[in-house]
């Protein structure tokens, strides 16, 4: 049997069925492998970062595998998460969830990930100054090209996220192996092992991170309906790049810790650094070796934008599609079969983040831009203390739903695995919105002006400003559809079918229902 989404016009998309298993598995790890973030973790942990990336890997990652392989085989509608939250908790919980979710990703796109591929470019490939013509020319190009990508179709953009899939996990083993030929030369020189051991600082000032650069088992249920067998795939899929994510991590960053000089690790310029100590092991040939590692990086870092804005855009759309945002947003193109209007406005809102974020950055109000930077791209965390709890409510609201996977160990390990990495999310997000409290609870040393630039007052004003912000746009859009005929909030199944018509009456086209 399936469940009848009270969503409108996405059910009336045709959606081409053009993911498999290994597509999924590529999105997957284009999505959950953040690789401008494994030498940020090294750095800002020490150490500890090995161990409580260990940790989240088994506590986190591992029921969190379990959930969405429930939810995403079992509920495979275009949209996800979106659907998810609208079958359990109704269209303005959904509302306001996926905005946050969405939002994440142009703002981390426009304000990190364009600033780390130019960086790169000026260190290692060719001149680039900050704030030069070249620079916004590369900022805003490489905005556009990883929308492009997702744009231009699953068909082919599909296969540009496979290969910067595997050029991501190709360039860490060689990364790995390079630091095994450089211990063998030089010796070990980085942290005791003593230092691995746990403690209370050391995970709070990395928790955040961590689990930021871990989820994303989700994103590709974005394009669910364009999955070929969503049932069998999805949980498959989620366990190969699962465990794929997590030695991608785990490697990698043992391996900066255990071998690299403790000065050399450095998370504000990134892992490229490290690549190039450990390159010195081949001489003469170190110099053309970092420009090719450089220019993958870059690519890397391109594909893994353009994954998100894959899967982020189209769960969007659905909540557009649903009037849960504006209806305009939630059109596929015919021909393409992407949600164009919402790639667009993806790249608008990066592209007007990284200019802001270029004048602003080397300007007095650097500080407090990075506050919004850094509370914006931590709404993601915030959307899953909505989308998480779906699973639970689901099993009650939809029981005879087919699910061909379950959360091993019946209602108490759905249960258990629910409520573990919903206390991961609730920590990590309250870790990032108001930094310090705890370590000043536990009595951890926290100079918050060093960490921020700004004193406690400043950075709560701007946080709370900028989730009020993303909360009230998500609600704009859900009032304004609600304006249109047929809403009725006590009836969603009629509701939904009054959409329909009048989306259908409104177009001048017959409507459509997928029951």
């Amino acid at each position: 049997m399936s469940v009848e989404i009270a969503t409108s016009a996405i059910r009336t998309e045709n959606f081409r069925k053009t993911l498999g298993r290994l597509d999924i598995i590529f999105l997957s790890i284009a999505a959950i492998i953040s690789i401008d973030t494994v030498a940020q973790i090294a750095a800002g942990g020490g150490a500890q970062a090995f161990t409580w990336t260990l940790v989240i890997g088994v506590t986190f990652l591992l029921p969190y595998a379990f959930v969405v392989s429930e939810l995403g085989s079992a509920f495979h509608e275009e949209g996800g998460p979106f659907v998810w939250v609208r079958l359990a908790f109704g269209k303005l919980a959904a509302s306001i969830a996926t905005m946050f979710y969405w939002i994440t990703n142009p703002l981390w796109m426009g304000g990190s990930l364009v600033f780390i591929s130019a960086a790169t470019w000026d260190a290692y490939i060719s001149p680039l100054p900050s704030g030069s013509i070249g620079d916004y020319v590369f900022k805003i190009g490489f905005i556009w090209l990883a929308i492009l990508v997702a744009i231009i179709g699953l068909r082919y953009g599909k296969i540009i996220v496979a290969v910067g899939g595997i050029a991501k996990v190709a360039l860490l083993a060689i990364f790995v192996v390079t630091v095994v030929i450089y211990a063998l030369q030089n010796g070990v020189h980085g942290y005791a092992a003593g230092e691995f051991s746990p403690t209370l600082g050391g995970f709070l000032a990395v928790t955040p991170v961590i689990l930021f650069a871990v989820v994303g088992f989700e994103a590709p249920n974005g394009a669910a309906e364009e999955m070929r067998d969503p049932q069998k795939d999805v949980p498959k899929a989620v366990a190969s790049s699962g465990l794929i994510s997590i030695l991608c991590y785990l490697v990698p960053i043992f391996a900066i810790l255990a071998v690299l000089p403790a000065d050399k690790v450095q998370g504000a310029t990134g892992l490229l650094d490290a690549f190039k100590e450990v390159f010195r092991v081949y001489g003469p040939a170190a110099g053309p070796l970092m420009w090719l590692a450089a220019i993958v990086f870059v690519f890397v870092v391109l594909t893994q934008a353009s994954a998100w804005m894959i899967a982020s855009d189209r769960v969007q759309a659905a909540a557009g599609a649903d009037g849960a945002f504006f209806r305009y947003f939630g059109r596929f193109s015919p021909r393409l079969g992407t949600p164009v209007r919402m790639n667009m406005l993806s790249g608008i809102v990066a592209t007007v983040f990284c200019i802001a974020a270029t004048v602003l950055l080397s300007g007095s109000a650097a500080a407090a831009f990075t506050v919004v930077l850094t509370v914006a791209i931590s709404t993601l965390l915030l959307s899953y203390l909505v989308i998480f709890p779906t699973v639970i409510a689901l099993r009650r609201k939809h029981p005879d739903v087919p699910r061909p996977f379950r959360v091993p160990g019946g209602t108490a390990g759905l249960w258990i695995c629910t409520v573990v990495i919903y206390a991961w999310v609730v920590l990590g997000s309250w870790v990032a919105v108001f930094p310090g409290t705890l370590e000043a609870l536990f009595g951890v040393d926290y100079d918050f002006h060093d960490v921020w630039g700004v004193d406690r007052l400043t950075f709560e004003g701007f946080t709370i400003s900028t989730l009020v912000v993303i909360a009230l746009l998500a609600l704009v859009g859900y009032l304004y559809e609600r304006r249109r005929p047929g809403y009725s909030p006590e009836d969603p199944a009629a509701e939904s079918a009054a959409e329909v018509d009048a989306l259908a009456a409104h177009e001048n086209r017959p409507a459509t229902r997928i029951p």
